[in-house]
């Protein structure tokens, strides 16, 4: 029996890479599933890595409507993560590029689109927010929804990435080490090794279209708080590491003028609303179940990633 064809947006990114290792590692899976990678530059050392891993890699781009005909050829299912970038006209980019996925996967009979959407933040704010990088996902994933193809809908939670880079400790000056962000020690983020763990939720909807048809995976390991966060990686590093709360000022002094305000609004939008509104702890909890396995714990992710203390 041939092998149904997943093509994967982003491949060679945290979410689509995970995409990618998880379904040519699992014995199962990889038996059943072609990988077809979408890079924009095939020869880019991350590309030819997955290429090893038994990938086929093909040069494409969501925002180069003429590419995806070629790219969607004969594929049975499609994970599609689209690229934020902090410009005036953020939206209507991102949803100009997922969009014409869609349309195309469409057109090219893929049967099923998981794609990597965000909560409509600002509509769960009474637009007290306007968070355009959640928008800009809910936004394709409601205009996915209306589309004759089965979809399901990967929201992925805070990464435990950021602790390596915006939300990574710094020197106190005094042997200690601090975390400074806009939020409060009681503030709760739902975790997720995005490069480890994504490809587990995509793999239970690739596997079961029917029972994840619409559906949305609020995709983390769980709640922690922000002084369990400090706690842990102070356990687990050996440093000690503590919580500095901050104003949403002095966070913006930290951003690249074009992030400033989406990236405030995004943080308020967490301490105030809740990562995804008022049911967070529920679709967390509840989403966590439908992985493909086991997820990884915020320790374990330090413990196989380990911060580099400067």
């Amino acid at each position: 029996m041939s092998k149904q064809i997943l093509v994967v947006f982003g491949a060679t990114g945290n979410q689509g890479g995970s995409v990618v290792k998880t379904f040519l590692e699992d014995p199962e899976l990889s038996k059943k599933y072609h990988i077809r990678a979408v890079s924009r530059d095939v020869n880019k050392p991350a590309a030819k890595a997955l290429e090893k891993k038994g990938a086929e890699i093909v040069q494409g781009d969501s925002s180069d409507a003429s590419s995806l005909p070629r790219v969607l050829q004969g594929a049975h299912a499609v994970f599609l993560a689209t690229f934020t970038e902090y410009v005036p006209n953020l939206k209507a980019i991102e949803a100009r590029q997922g969009k014409a996925v869609a349309d195309a996967a469409v057109a090219a009979g893929v049967k099923q689109i998981v794609f990597s959407s965000l909560p409509p933040a600002s509509k769960l704010s009474n637009h007290k927010y306007e968070v355009t990088a959640f928008d800009s996902k809910w936004e394709i994933e409601q205009y996915i929804r209306t589309l004759p193809i089965k979809s399901t809908f990967f929201a992925p939670g805070s990464f435990m990435q950021n602790f390596q880079s915006w939300l990574k400790p710094r020197p106190a000056g005094d042997g200690t080490y601090i975390i400074a962000a806009p939020y409060k020690p009681t503030t709760e983020l739902p975790l997720i090794d995005t490069a480890g763990d994504s490809g587990k939720w995509v793999a239970s909807a690739v596997e079961h279209p029917d029972k994840y048809h619409h559906q949305v995976f609020s995709a983390a390991t769980r709640l922690y708080t922000v002084d369990e966060i400090v706690q842990t990686i102070s356990k687990v590093s050996g440093k000690t590491v503590k919580f500095q709360p901050i104003s949403i000022d002095a966070y913006k002094g930290y951003l690249d003028e074009g992030a400033k305000e989406p990236l405030a609004a995004m943080n308020l939008y967490v301490v105030d609303f809740g990562y995804y509104g008022p049911d967070t702890k529920h679709l967390v909890e509840h989403s966590a179940k439908q992985a493909r396995g086991h997820l990884t714990t915020f320790e374990e992710y330090l413990k196989k990633d380990p911060i580099h203390f400067d």
